[in-house]
């Protein structure tokens, strides 16, 4: 499985972005995709995932103004997480990940900046 993330970018407080996240290989074999962040000087941490059967889940920090969701009700092959009400400590970088029962897939970071 590779994935590809794209749509990080500066942003003011209280703006949004869409983080997209491609999946490609052997996309049949997801049963859940998410998202990390790791701001500057500190450790990795969870965002939101979603299963392949649409369930979700988010970190506190950002439940109520992340939104992640699927394109295809069929399969894994893109996820988007729709950030909306941003603010300065969201800033990170952002890796998508997928899993399988061959493990854990990342992605490269994106990064998210929100600055005024």
């Amino acid at each position: 499985v590779q994935l590809q993330a794209s749509g990080g970018g500066l942003v003011q407080p209280g703006g949004s972005l869409r983080l997209s996240c491609a999946a490609s290989g052997s996309i049949s074999k997801i049963y859940m995709m998410g998202w990390y962040r790791q701001p500057l000087g500190k450790q990795r941490e969870f965002v939101a995932f979603i299963t392949n059967l649409g369930s979700t889940n988010y970190a506190t920090s950002v439940e109520g103004r992340f939104t992640i969701g699927k394109n295809s009700a069929k399969n894994m092959n893109m996820v988007y997480l729709q950030m909306d009400s941003l603010k300065p400590e969201d800033t990170a970088v952002y890796y998508c990940n997928a899993m399988s029962p061959e493990g854990g897939h990342w992605g490269q970071g994106t990064q998210v900046t929100v600055s005024s």
